[in-house]
């Protein structure tokens, strides 16, 4: 399928530059490798009581949200900066790394823990990456093949403890690197992308939109890397999830770390500071599910009290949601209401099973990279599973 022809530089917001929806502005908070601080998470519940809706919303690439916002007031920006989630205002919007978020902690070929906030720093301090467009997506893969499968549009994909390989839009290319020189393979990379973005006249937003850029950007690296001859292709990947089930991040994780999910990834202020009080730092997974790698004793039971799903079995894990109304304009119909009524009667399982995601029009903001049912909601308010109308969402009963 041909890519579509950009006619004007990619708009993705940030906090600087943050969307203008129907409830309001909209911040998105980049979190390099979803690495965010207890401190960090009780500045940002802060934001959203006082800023807006009372509530973070988690992203499909390990970031979160900010709704209802007022875009003239400073604060927020004045808060987020201070609480070191916006070290480089220049490359806000580019700052998007994803990174297996189990890790050094469970399974997995190499420990790449540290490698996403490096990355970050390497790329602020390259003023030419600002240029980079804001749908571009990093990703440094352990080996298992969890992140590598988001569609990153540069990864290193480890093949052992200390060596891997260059992706680029999906494919794997010749490129190896070792894990100590990971970040810089994919920096030299980004300015290759923008190179070849400038010699084409165009207006990519994804790497995967410029002709053969695998061959290309392998090429433009090769002078300056010790090139391993290799297999390329397409890496033939499944499900975004540890062993294709969303369920398989939730629960007790390795020797201590526990996994942990927000209903329909919405976390109210009151939950961002339960997770503060968990432990020093959670992980924040492009799955919308969160990784806490040394919770304090009791924590799981205080994050079921506080809300969260911390049980593989929960219907929740079944069933995602975009915005929908009233924050969309653009939804025919109130889809989280729906889905949290779907979550209620227990409709949709998991456990190798497919997911539903339920959204307000085609534009189908949010869907999973993996297996899902198509739940879309059509002008009359009514929805069609799968290009099939139904008279109503029970028709999802049983993971049908």
């Amino acid at each position: 399928m041909p890519f579509p022809t950009r006619t004007r530089a990619d708009a993705c917001p940030g906090v600087l530059a943050p969307h203008d929806a129907a409830d309001g502005a909209l911040a998105r908070v980049r979190l390099p490798g979803g690495v965010v601080t207890a401190a960090q998470l009780r500045v940002l519940a802060a934001c959203a009581d006082d800023l807006g809706d009372g509530a973070a919303h988690l992203t499909s690439r390990g970031n979160l949200q900010l709704r209802g916002l007022d875009r003239e007031d400073p604060r927020l920006v004045t808060r987020l900066v201070g609480a070191g989630l916006i070290p480089a205002p220049s490359h806000e919007r580019v700052r998007n790394v994803l990174a297996s978020p189990l890790s050094g902690l469970h399974g997995g070929l190499a420990d790449v823990r540290g490698l996403a906030a490096a990355f970050d720093t390497g790329l602020c301090a390259r003023p030419a990456l600002a240029a980079l467009p804001g749908r571009i997506l990093f990703a440094f893969d352990d080996g298992r093949g969890d992140v590598a499968a988001e569609q990153p549009d540069l990864g290193w994909v480890a093949t052992g403890a200390r060596l891997g390989y260059l992706q680029v839009g999906g494919v794997r290319t010749g490129i190896e690197a070792g894990l100590d020189d990971a970040g810089e393979l994919l920096l030299a990379a980004a300015e290759a992308f923008l190179t070849l973005r400038a010699a084409d006249g165009v207006t990519a937003w994804r790497v995967r939109e410029l002709a053969d850029a695998p061959g290309r950007i392998a090429a433009a690296l090769r002078p300056a890397l010790d090139h391993r001859p290799g297999a390329t292709g397409r890496d033939e990947r499944g499900p975004g999830y540890p062993d294709g089930d969303p369920a398989a991040l939730i629960g007790p994780l390795g020797d201590c770390a526990l996994g942990l999910a927000p209903v329909l990834g919405e976390l109210s202020s009151a939950q961002l500071r339960a997770l503060a009080d968990s432990g020093e730092h959670v992980l924040v997974t492009p799955w919308r599910t969160i990784v806490a790698p040394s919770p304090a004793p009791g924590a799981r039971d205080a994050l079921r009290a506080a809300g969260f799903v911390v049980d593989p079995g929960h219907p929740a894990l079944g069933i995602s949601a975009c915005a929908g109304s009233p924050g969309c304009a653009k939804s025919h119909a109130d889809v989280r209401s729906d889905a949290r009524a779907l979550i209620a009667i227990g409709t949709v399982s998991t456990g190798n099973r497919l997911t539903a995601h339920v959204v307000g029009c085609d534009r189908r903001c949010g869907a999973p990279h993996g297996p899902h049912l198509d739940v879309v909601a059509r002008p009359d308010g009514t929805y069609e599973i799968d290009g099939t109308p139904v008279p109503d969402l029970h028709a999802l009963e049983n993971g049908a």
